[in-house]
């Protein structure tokens, strides 16, 4: 039996909207897939991620008719709308840093935040939902490539299921670095999207921050850096969305032929790699001593849970 929570102002249930399972094939279970960008007004990459993702999923390609049968999709894309309307970097038009205040956020000073947060306390208390992973996007400053920030535990079964989803992003995009995927817990983060939420969700909702770097990739095996692009950005946003069906193993479901993922600019499909290629420069506080880093993770398939 689920547990009812809330934050300090006891936030009130209110009734779930019915067209949460619009999509979802008869009798099918209500998993939820939440999604929130640019939290942080001028990471802009993380706007053409999440279009990569949104236009992928309302498309008529096959794996995207396969996910929406099977998975709910909430997408809040920009978090931040007052501070990217200024032209902040990183400040809401208060002078906050929305990233900072999940654990406690104002309705009258973190509008959005509140909002969110609401919502998704709201689908966790409902217990035909199982809300499964929550992701937030951003763009990296210094580091090279896509990555992620996940959390730990100290239940190690946990902790390595954690480990699956980005491992088989990492097969599916080949600007994804698995070896610059980091897990920690640092206080400075504590009030962070990913970091609040994988404390207050159970034991089958994955937490995660998705970063891009702002400028280039290396792909695994070469040493030449590869300049981001908006297809690229909105190329990783579409593998995002296709590694649910790996996680899901709901591959079966697919009908053949393929048809090519959708693009809107000509580009040659490549042949992805799982790229080990560490990126260059210095990675953000959460790359304290108390990070564990893969190194920690058994490095062999896991069953999703």
């Amino acid at each position: 039996m689920r547990t009812q929570i809330g934050d300090e102002r006891s936030l009130k249930a209110k009734p779930m909207i019915t067209n949460v399972i619009v999509n979802l094939r008869p009798g099918a279970e209500q998993k939820v897939v939440f999604i929130t960008a640019r939290v942080h007004p001028g990471e802009t990459p993380a706007s053409f991620v999440c279009q990569g993702i949104i236009d992928f999923l309302v498309s008529q390609h096959p794996i995207a008719k396969v996910l929406r049968d099977h998975l709910v999709f909430k997408i809040a894309p920009m978090l931040n709308p007052d501070g990217v309307y200024l032209g902040n970097y990183r400040c809401s038009l208060m002078g906050f840093d929305l990233n900072r205040h999940w654990a406690n956020p104002s309705p009258w000073a973190h509008p959005t935040l509140h909002g969110v947060k609401q919502l998704i306390v709201e689908m966790y208390n409902n217990p035909k939902i199982n809300l499964e992973f929550y992701i937030d996007i951003h763009a990296h400053s210094t580091m090279m490539n896509g990555f992620m920030y996940g959390n730990i535990f100290e239940n190690e079964e946990r902790f390595q299921r954690q480990a699956v989803f980005p491992k088989l992003l990492c097969q599916n995009a080949e600007d994804f670095s698995y070896s610059s995927t980091s897990f920690n817990r640092d206080a400075v983060k504590a009030g962070t999207g990913r970091r609040f939420l994988g404390g207050l969700l159970n034991d089958t909702s994955y937490c995660y921050t998705l970063e891009v770097s702002f400028y280039s990739y290396i792909v695994g095996g070469t040493t030449a850096a590869v300049p981001y692009t908006e297809e690229a950005y909105m190329k990783l946003g579409r593998n995002v969305a296709r590694t649910f069906l790996d996680y899901y193993k709901l591959n079966s479901l697919v009908e053949r032929p393929l048809a090519a993922t959708p693009k809107t600019r000509k580009e040659k499909l490549p042949v992805f790699k799982c790229n080990t290629q560490q990126g260059q420069g210095t990675s953000h506080a959460d790359s304290k001593p108390e990070k564990r880093s893969q190194a920690h993770l058994k490095d062999q398939s896991l069953p999703a849970q």
